[in-house]
């Protein structure tokens, strides 16, 4: 059937007119030895047409020279995305098919085509550069896919009801509609729907100027975004081995898209940053947009330089003006009154500017509880003062030299961590926090009070806080043998983390929650309990930081509601899907711990297969396999060890029960990870011979430590939480 209604037509993206996609310049852009191009398509390095030739097998391309046309096409790796153009400031555009849906006159169904975009890692749609774009009318269309970690669905709708309304106007659900794509796209699926078939519909047509050519188009472009890696700048410069910029005169910087970092070259310099000796200096005095010297142009490594000619003098716009006597001395007086003006002027602005600081300090005092934290400290006896310390905003920017970026030693959902030296040469670990809730100022002083006064040789202590800042700064000791995650996911380190440092870490820690859940006036649930949380000095004592998520648990209480809080991988399944916070989450997420310290692995691992990727999930398998050797650290297992080991694997699973009330205490776990160390086994976690003596000491109703398969509710979640320090 002959088809004179074209009523519906998706376009999957507008492409905009932008600087993110630029033209190849003149300068070397492939690898000694490389093809740079296929066709009419540039392949600048870190891409490339064999693996020789590119950065890694994600910037692989494929050059296709058998087509119908007879002009080669290049493909993104092996797939079948098409590549367009390819940009050294992190883009490249593929072409896409449009999506389309025709009906016949009488409404019945003619044709259609709904393809998706499937892109691979480090790879991600523009959501600047590209637009989701409907015409039709009567029409409605979706688009979905993950961003960011989340899934979404938007669309549009268009609708035309008379002649008139095809007349060219801007596109806003009259015959044409748009809606922009979120950040972050990797994978995008088009869905298109249709009231009434088009059944109603008399007439479709188009201003030629308004895309009446789209009926013939299969395909369009659409802008991609390319990174070096899943790592930042400042990450990847810790490693020069791996760090892609490889030119003498490039940076790097992070796009802020979650794809890793990119490269460039540094002002006054052009080329491929990727090479070696691929950024070269541009010669500004050949081209005068580059410059603005009226005088002598001289170019000069990286940049240029204005001179004049012998008896000229240069001025202040780059110019040169014959040098007189007296007009030097008129131009010296009337510089001298205007610096004297100047003078005048930044004292005053100086003056102005410290009262308001002053009084800016003086509100955020106020606004952060000061007042209140004074009042509850002069009830408290002497002691309690000592243990405190309100310091001077002043005081900590000194410490950290203004907060240098150079003086941060991690950063964690609750906010930044810089290294500080006080006046008295005292080294403390200084936290800003991200924000604070107004309203729990109060909670927020009751809280501080508290765990100034919490006592423990394993818990990071609490030395005093400043409040005369936006938001609140706590000072604490410092620690300076890093984190527990990175003693043990560093190579180089964790053959230094011998199973007695093993041991000793987790009793230590275990001993710290025991004691805050049931020796400290009240109790206290940590709910971020991982291992990047726990600190070990050089004598690796294990220390248990960052309380910025912690709650206060009434003596009345056994449990709060809460809105779920703490750090994929790590969290309790449970108190994800009920939200109610009990001393047992404390308890799951420090049973990941111990496998962490048992296998060497992280929490969740995407880089391993899917079974895998839960390092609990992963670990509770291999218990029912009977494949527990398999995964422990091949470092830490001999004969003399291999008892411990098995007997903490219990101990693991046990706290890796799915229901809170299965799960022992920190108490038991404390009592089992000393009785351990010193060579024996708790008593509570016998076989059932020994069960009067488990009642005697904790009460009827334990069940001893098994492996058991109860764990067929487990879930497995992704990771997209900051690692922190404190």
């Amino acid at each position: 059937m002959a088809i004179n209604k074209f009523m519906i037509l998706v376009l999957l993206p507008i492409v905009l007119i932008s600087k993110s996609v630029v033209s190849i310049s003149n300068f070397t852009l492939a690898k000694p030895k490389c093809t740079d191009h296929c066709g009419n398509i540039h392949i600048p390095y870190p891409f490339g047409l064999t693996e020789d030739c590119s950065l890694n097998e994600y910037f692989l391309v494929t050059c296709n020279e058998t087509t119908r046309s007879h002009h080669p096409k290049a493909y993104l790796m092996d797939t079948s995305i098409q590549i367009s153009n390819i940009s050294l400031h992190g883009q490249i555009r593929v072409q896409q098919y449009i999506a389309h849906d025709c009906y016949a006159p009488n409404g019945t169904f003619d044709s259609g085509n709904v393809p998706s975009i499937g892109l691979p890692d480090y790879y991600t749609v523009n959501n600047t550069a590209n637009m989701f774009t409907i015409v039709g009318c009567d029409t409605y269309g979706y688009v979905s896919g993950m961003a960011l970690h989340s899934n979404y669905s938007l669309g549009c709708t268009t609708e035309c009801r008379s002649m008139d309304n095809l007349l060219e106007r801007p596109c806003i659900g009259i015959g044409c509609c748009q809606t922009p794509i979120p950040k972050g796209n990797s994978f995008l699926r088009v869905e298109l729907y249709s009231s009434n078939n088009y059944t109603n519909e008399t007439a479709f047509s188009f201003n030629p100027a308004n895309l009446t050519s789209l009926r013939d188009v299969k395909k369009l472009p659409i802008v991609v975004d390319w990174g070096i890696k899943n790592e930042s700048c400042l990450e990847a410069q810790k490693n020069m081995n791996s760090y892609a910029c490889k030119s003498n005169n490039s940076g790097c910087y992070d796009p802020g898209n979650g794809l890793g970092y990119r490269c460039l070259c540094k002002e006054g310099y052009e080329g491929n940053p990727y090479l070696p000796h691929g950024c070269q200096d541009i010669d500004e005095c050949k081209d005068r947009s580059l410059n603005n010297c009226k005088g002598h142009c001289e170019n000069i490594e990286g940049s240029y330089k204005c001179s004049c000619p012998k008896g000229y003098r240069l001025d202040g716009n780059h110019g040169c003006f014959r040098d007189k006597s007296l007009e030097l001395k008129l131009v010296a007086g009337i510089a001298l009154g205007i610096i004297a003006l100047i003078l005048a002027a930044c004292w005053t602005y100086f003056e102005l500017r410290r009262r308001k600081l002053i009084k800016l300090k003086q509100t955020f005092f106020l606004q952060n509880g000061g007042l209140l934290l004074q009042e509850k400290l002069k009830k408290r006896d002497r002691s309690s003062l000592e243990m405190v310390k309100i310091f001077t905003s002043s005081e900590l920017k000194k410490a950290t030299n203004n907060f240098d970026e150079s003086m941060i030693i991690g950063k964690g959902g609750y906010g930044t961590v810089y290294k500080g030296v006080l006046q008295d040469n005292k080294i403390v670990a200084i936290k800003k926090s991200k924000e604070i809730d107004p309203s729990q100022i109060e909670q927020f002083i009751n809280e501080l009070i508290i765990l100034t006064q919490v006592r423990h040789r394993n818990i990071v202590r609490l030395l005093g806080c400043c409040l005369e800042t936006q938001v609140p700064l706590l000072v604490y000791e410092f620690i300076g043998n890093g984190t527990l995650y990175e003693n043990i996911h560093n190579k180089d380190k964790s053959r230094f983390l011998s199973w007695e440092k093993r041991l000793k870490i987790a009793a230590e820690t275990a001993g710290v929650l025991s004691y805050l859940h049931s020796a400290a006036s009240t109790p206290i649930i940590h709910r971020d309990i991982k291992s990047a949380n726990i600190l070990l000095d050089t004598l690796f004592t294990a220390k248990v930081s960052d309380f910025g998520a912690s709650r206060l648990v009434p003596v009345d209480r056994a449990q709060l509601s809460t809105m779920v809080q703490g750090t994929l991988g790590y969290l309790d399944p449970e108190y994800m899907q009920t939200s109610q916070l009990t001393e047992k989450s404390d308890v799951y997420s420090f049973g990941v711990v111990l496998l962490e310290l048992l296998t060497g692995r992280k929490a969740l691992s995407y880089d391993k297969p899917e079974e895998e990727i839960n390092l609990a999930n992963f670990f509770l398998y291999t218990l029912r396999k009977d494949r527990l050797f398999e995964i422990i650290e091949g470092n830490i297992v001999c004969d003399e060890t291999s008892e411990q080991i098995i007997e903490v694997s219990k101990l693991a699973k046990k706290c890796l029960n799915v229901r809170g009330d299965d799960r022992p205490t920190m108490k038991e776990v404390a009592m089992e990870l000393d009785a351990l160390r010193l060579g024996g086994r708790n008593s509570w976690a016998k076989v059932e011979d020994d069960r009067e003596e488990i009642e005697s000491r904790f009460g009827e109703g334990l069940d001893s430590i098994g492996f058991s398969d109860d764990y067929s509710d487990s879930i497995t979640v992704q990771d997209d939480s900051m690692r922190s320090y404190y």
